[in-house]
C-alpha cells in the first residue's frame, strides 16, 4: 500500500517539445537499417565480395579466359596444328597477333587452345579434389576414434612425400597424356582437402544442431551430408579455388619437362617448353605463354583471397 502511495505521489514524466521533432537523416537511416531483414549467408558473402575490387577484377579475368578458351578457337576457324613454313618465326603483327612458331603455326591460336587444356585440367583436378577429399575427410572426422586414426595415418604417410613428386612418378608410370594427367592429379591432390574437411567436421560434430538431429533420429549419413558438410562449404570453396592454379602450374611444369600432353597439342607448358629453345632469338615465343600462365595464376590467387575474406569467419574484415 505504501508503494502504491509512493508511486502515485511521483510526478508523471512531462512531455517536451523536442520529443516531437522529426528524425534527422542519420537517425532515419539507422532505424531503416535496424528494421532491414537479415541477409542469408551467401547473399551477405556476395555483397561483401563485390566490395573487394581486386577480387572482382580477378573474377572478370577468369570469366574472360574461360569464354575466350571456349569460343576463341571456334570463331577463328584456324587449327592449332595448321603449319605454314613460309611464315615461320614471324613476330607479332596484324595477321598473327602473337607471332608464329618455328613451324609457322599461329601462336595466338595455340595459346587459346592451351587455355582450353590448362583450364580444363585445373577444373577437373578441383572436382576430383572435391569428390575424394570431402568424402574421405568427412568420413574420417565424423567416424572418429580408431577409424579416424587409421584413415588420417594414411593421409599423413602420403603427405610426407611432396605431391609434385607423386605426380611425376605417376606420369612416368602412366606415360604422358591428357587423361593420365587427370588421373595423376586426382590421385595426389585430395590430401589437403581431406585434412581441412576432417578438421572442420571434428569441430562441429558435437555442436547443438548435430545433437538435435541425432535426437530426432536422423541417420549418420544424413547428419554428415545434410548438416555437417554443408556447414564446411566456405572452407571447401576456398581450398578448391586455391587448388585450380596449383593444378594449372603442375600441368605446365609437367609439359615443360616432357611429361605432360604430347605435341602437337598446345598446352601452355608445351608452348613455354618450345619457346625457351629460341628465347634469345625469338623471345615472344616464350613471353606470351608465360604471360598467360602468370595472369591466370594471379587471377585465381586474388580470387581465392577474396573468397577467404568473405567465407572464412576468422578472416572476415
Amino acid at each position: 500500500m505504501a508503494d502504491m502511495q509512493h508511486s502515485a505521489a511521483m510526478p508523471a514524466e512531462e512531455l517536451r517539445p523536442e520529443d516531437f521533432a522529426p528524425l534527422t537523416q542519420h537517425a532515419s537511416q539507422a532505424n531503416a537499417e535496424a528494421d532491414r531483414p537479415a541477409l542469408g549467408y551467401w547473399k551477405d558473402a556476395w555483397l561483401r565480395f563485390k566490395k573487394d575490387k581486386i577480387a572482382m577484377l580477378a573474377l572478370a579475368v577468369i570469366v574472360f579466359l574461360i569464354l575466350v578458351a571456349i569460343f576463341g578457337p571456334v570463331l577463328s576457324g584456324v587449327s592449332y596444328a595448321d603449319q605454314d613454313l613460309a611464315q615461320a618465326n614471324q613476330g607479332p603483327s596484324a595477321a598473327h597477333w602473337f607471332g608464329t612458331d618455328n613451324l609457322g603455326r599461329d601462336l595466338f591460336i595455340r595459346v587459346l587452345y592451351g587455355a582450353r587444356i590448362s583450364l580444363s585440367i585445373g577444373i577437373v583436378a578441383s572436382l576430383l579434389n572435391f569428390l575424394i577429399g570431402v568424402t574421405y575427410g568427412g568420413i574420417a572426422g565424423f567416424a572418429g576414434g580408431k577409424v579416424d586414426r587409421v584413415m588420417m595415418n594414411i593421409v599423413d604417410v602420403l603427405y610426407s612425400v611432396p605431391m609434385l613428386l607423386y605426380v611425376i612418378l605417376l606420369m612416368v608410370v602412366l606415360k604422358p597424356g591428357l587423361i593420365n594427367i587427370f588421373i595423376a592429379l586426382g590421385i595426389a591432390y585430395w590430401l589437403p582437402m581431406a585434412r581441412i574437411v576432417r578438421g572442420q567436421i571434428l569441430s562441429m560434430k558435437e555442436q547443438e544442431f548435430v545433437l538435435a538431429a541425432r535426437t530426432i533420429g536422423a541417420s549418420k549419413r544424413r547428419i554428415l551430408m545434410k548438416h555437417l558438410i554443408p556447414n564446411t562449404i566456405g572452407a571447401i570453396v576456398v581450398t578448391l579455388s586455391l587448388s585450380i592454379p596449383d593444378a594449372i602450374f603442375t600441368e605446365a611444369f609437367l609439359s615443360f619437362i616432357g611429361l605432360g600432353v604430347s605435341a602437337p597439342m598446345a598446352s601452355w607448358g608445351v608452348l613455354a617448353s618450345e619457346g625457351i629453345t629460341s628465347l634469345k632469338v625469338y623471345p615472344f615465343q616464350l613471353f606470351f605463354p608465360a604471360l598467360a600462365i602468370s595472369v591466370t595464376m594471379l587471377a585465381f590467387n586474388f580470387l581465392s583471397d577474396g573468397l577467404r575474406d568473405v567465407l572464412d569467419p576468422k578472416m572476415r574484415r
